[in-house]
């Protein structure tokens, strides 16, 4: 990856819902929440600003639900995401670190969101915590992740998922498929690689946004990847 570290002083880190539920991924596991909130505070501490959107999949996934209703199920979901965010948030203040949890519904232990106060959260050295997804029924928290990085003027979206990038196929299936340093917002869409949803990639696209893939799960994660120690994908023009 083409990176410099501190190239980026503003970033936003997508964490799926299932990162927060352990090896089984689901619930919310006090170890896994300890671990990402240490690799957290690993890149607070080198004074990166840090906006957090979390998914809720731990808790609720709506296509796996039974439930007929496709925006009540996803209005269930944003609910979840609520509940995680609200988590980290007092995950993080247990190791001396102050954020503020944002949400797109009304709920009374969080703010509802205002890109102004979450900008001014940021610029005052608080984490801020985007939980409740868009508001909206069928966008994902990939989406509600392009919008609040935008919102608040983030320079780049850090996705952590699974794996160390992006592959031309499963690499757990394909043993030899090809990892992309580097890989285009039109290459994505075109072969329709499923590493966030295709709104999301093209919000970025027209805002020349940034996208840097990469897995979670090594020690150190989030801080290597900002200092170009790690592999990971980067998306971009």
């Amino acid at each position: 990856m083409a990176l410099v570290a501190n190239k980026y002083q503003r970033l936003l880190l997508k964490i799926s819902g299932e990162t927060l539920g352990g090896a089984e991924g689901n619930g919310l596991n006090e170890e896994a929440i300890r671990d990402i909130c240490q690799k957290i505070e690993e890149v607070y501490r080198l004074n990166y600003q840090i906006a957090l959107v979390v998914g809720g999949g731990n808790i609720f996934r709506g296509n796996q639900s039974g439930l007929k209703d496709r925006t009540v199920a996803d209005t269930i979901g944003m609910m979840a995401t609520i509940i995680n965010a609200l988590t980290l948030e007092q995950y993080l203040a247990n190791i001396g670190i102050s954020s503020q949890v944002f949400t797109s519904m009304p709920v009374k232990s969080a703010q509802l969101f205002d890109h102004r106060k979450a900008i001014d959260c940021l610029d005052n050295n608080r984490i801020a915590i985007f939980g409740g997804g868009t508001g909206l029924p069928y966008f994902s928290t990939d989406t509600t992740s392009a919008l609040r990085a935008l919102e608040v003027n983030a320079q780049v979206i850090l996705k952590a998922t699974k794996v160390d990038g992006i592959y031309d196929s499963d690499p757990v299936k394909n043993k030899k498929a090809k990892r992309f340093a580097t890989i285009s917002y039109n290459e994505v869409l075109e072969k329709n690689l499923r590493v966030m949803d295709l709104t999301s990639i093209s919000l970025c696209k027209d805002n020349k946004l940034p996208i840097i893939i990469f897995d979670i799960n090594r020690p150190h994660s989030i801080k290597r990847v900002l200092e170009d120690k790690d592999q990971g994908s980067v998306i971009c023009e």
